[in-house]
């Protein structure tokens, strides 16, 4: 495996100093916000499309300090009932992509309205009352499936082989399940994201999430959650309390290391193994009490202490 992060991670600085910090740091690569619900300080994606100078540039600054970049990120609603900038960003992402070499992109399924006559984004999380299912059918039948048969399309015709999709809640597609019914329906140019934190809070279990996706595992985010118990006790783990204030949270993004320890992530690293995964770690900090920087440093040491990175070599001997 190889380790890098993504670039929001330090979204606060210049993209020169998130490389000199990439490197000093002894990670391989960094993932490049590109739009959605990124400004995307370190990548004008308008200014980039078509723009062969442009991207030499951008290439350049990475490679001069032996640096890849891991993928491209749209990480919107591509399929937001009133916003189409954000399935479009996408669309020029996968052509971006494919005109500088990027082989996978990563981004969310996209979750539209309700029904046709809706204008926000609904999230089915019940099978009750009825109407949730029809919802369901719109929302997979009508605007899902359709829109990530031509996403696929678009992927295939630009050179694109991997479109890694986040298990994120407020999306149509947030587990295993729904990952897979939409693999199913328009090919293998989808897999997963996996990203712990989502699932954590969510109830599911990223250990037996990677098991079960298998070779549908695209990209990692190393991203950690800690639970809350006091508070979960009496709100659940449906929390939409503000994502300032932790300590009145039943869950929250952190650290790694502050919310499962280094035995976890170290489980973690080893069950991707054993389903097939040898691709990167993607640090995505997003802890709001701790400083940028010292977080995605704690974060980088503890995955280096972990995770595997040397080909496996080890078979018993003949006797």
């Amino acid at each position: 495996m190889k380790l890098g992060f993504v670039s929001d991670s330090l979204g606060s600085l210049p993209l020169d100093p998130v490389l000199n910090h990439a490197q000093r740091m002894g990670v391989s690569g960094i993932e490049v916000n590109t739009c959605g619900w990124s400004t995307a300080p370190h990548f004008r994606l308008s200014s980039m499309l078509g723009n062969r100078e442009a991207q030499k540039r951008f290439m350049g600054a990475f490679e001069e300090r032996g640096l890849e970049i891991i993928s491209l990120n749209a990480n919107g609603n591509p399929l937001h009932p009133t916003d189409p900038t954000q399935g479009e960003g996408l669309k020029d992402t996968i052509r971006v992509a494919g005109e500088i070499g990027i082989r996978t992109v990563c981004t969310m399924s996209g979750l539209p309205a309700g029904s046709a006559s809706d204008s926000m984004p609904n999230w089915v999380v019940s099978s009750w009352p009825p109407e949730t299912r029809t919802i369901l059918k719109y929302q997979w039948e009508e605007k899902l499936i359709p829109f990530w048969t031509e996403i696929a399309a678009l992927a295939k015709q630009n050179g694109v082989e991997r479109i890694a999709l986040e298990l994120h809640g407020n999306q149509c597609v947030y587990n295993v399940p729904s990952l897979l019914k939409l693999r199913e329906a328009v090919g293998p140019v989808v897999g997963a994201n996996l990203d712990p934190s989502h699932l954590f809070w969510m109830g599911a279990d990223p250990l037996a999430a990677a098991e079960a996706l298998g070779e549908a595992v695209y990209h990692v985010h190393a991203k950690d959650t800690m639970l809350n118990p006091p508070v979960q006790a009496t709100t659940s783990l449906l929390e939409n309390g503000s994502l300032m204030n932790i300590p009145a949270r039943s869950w929250s993004y952190i650290t790694l290391g502050f919310g499962h320890g280094e035995e976890w992530w170290r489980q973690f690293c080893y069950r991707l193994k054993m389903a097939g995964y040898d691709g990167w770690l993607s640090i995505e900090h997003e802890d709001v009490l701790l400083n940028s920087l010292e977080g995605l440093e704690m974060s980088v040491a503890l995955l280096q202490g972990v995770m595997p990175s040397a080909p496996a070599d080890f078979k018993p001997q003949d006797i």
